[in-house]
């Protein structure tokens, strides 16, 4: 081969190789995020779970990349966003938003693995088999914030010992409401109070809902979970200042919105968990070995500023064992 000739054919190797370097380099994985709610009221849960995917190594659009998929308060998009994100070869599902997104998520694969976020017993609703081995390809965290129906009946009795009925506000379209009405009800006849079921299921229902109970005279209201729920946080501590309602809440995001009162473990904990095993199962780990976590506390959080613009002399008692006072 003559000099310059080879030249030329090291010359184009050269140029060629960067080219089919970058070709063999493996594709950035995919993490599916499926959320019953939007991104315009649920930010602060979506910053929470990159965090998690961070502390693993792993950040949004550099070496990973999400792919969003909300469904805006309509539960029944989940199935079909679901299936969307198995088509788009996620490497894993991060299933938020309660029982409605893990079970659309799990209605779609029974290979992908997914990581939920629930405020019930997944074990109860088919999700695992037990918490500490899932035994299927889900896994995730339980915030179990609906077994503590009776426990903020008692604190919201304790601020509004008068309150008389009580409302339950709930989404009907959630799985948990049925159970969550049970438990408040029970509680609700051991304490003394009659109660009365008022619904809501998008933001366009609350403010005849707060009208109806008015209207029906309730004494106080107590929030059962629902992410839809949360996502119009706002737009309740408005509503329930203006109707001058005390209201007991499932998270301490009503009470920084202007909520009044709330028990409960963190939402924003559980994003954040979720993001974490998100990442570890990334880095190969079996969804049968992440048991299922669940909370370690629950607090009481008091906005005192709420309560005074509602004329509710807080119990000392309370306040010497809240974890949080809003001021």
């Amino acid at each position: 081969m003559r000099r310059r000739d080879f030249i030329n054919v090291v010359a184009g190797a050269a140029a060629v190789w960067p080219f089919a370097a970058r070709a063999q380099q493996p594709a950035m994985p995919i993490v599916g995020f499926l959320n019953t709610t939007s991104p315009d009221t649920y930010a602060f849960n979506v910053d929470a779970f990159r965090d998690g995917l961070h502390a693993l190594g792993y950040t949004d659009g550099q070496n990973v990349a999400i792919e969003y998929r909300w469904a805006s308060g309509d539960y029944s998009r989940m199935p079909a966003l679901a299936t969307d994100l198995v088509n788009h070869n996620v490497a894993v599902i991060a299933a938020t938003g309660d029982i409605v997104s893990a079970r659309a998520a799990q209605a779609a694969t029974s290979t992908i693995p997914i990581v939920f976020t629930i405020g019930s017993d997944p074990v109860r609703f088919g999700l695992v088999k037990s918490l500490n081995k899932p035994g299927s390809n889900l896994t995730g965290i339980t915030l179990f914030s609906s077994t503590l129906m009776a426990k903020r009946m008692e604190i919201l009795t304790r601020l509004v010992p008068d309150a008389r009925p009580i409302a339950l506000l709930m989404n009907p379209d959630n799985v948990n409401a049925e159970t969550d009405r049970k438990d408040a009800e029970e509680a609700a006849q051991y304490l003394g109070k009659k109660t009365v079921v008022v619904n809501v299921r998008t933001g366009r229902d609350f403010n005849a809902a707060f009208t109806a109970m008015t209207d029906q005279h309730v004494g106080a209201a107590l929030v059962a979970s629902d992410p839809i729920l949360l996502s119009e946080r706002v737009v309740m501590a408005e509503l329930a200042a203006q109707h001058a309602i005390p209201v007991i809440h499932f998270a301490r995001e009503f009470v920084i919105a202007g909520g009044l009162v709330s028990y409960g473990s963190g939402v924003t904990w559980a994003y954040h968990e979720a993001g974490v095993y998100c990442g570890r199962i990334l880095k190969g780990a079996k969804v049968d070995d992440l048991p299922v976590q669940q909370p370690t506390k629950f607090d009481l959080v008091i906005n005192l500023k709420t309560a005074k613009a509602l004329s509710i002399p807080v119990p000392p008692s309370l306040i010497a064992i809240a974890d949080e006072v809003v001021e």
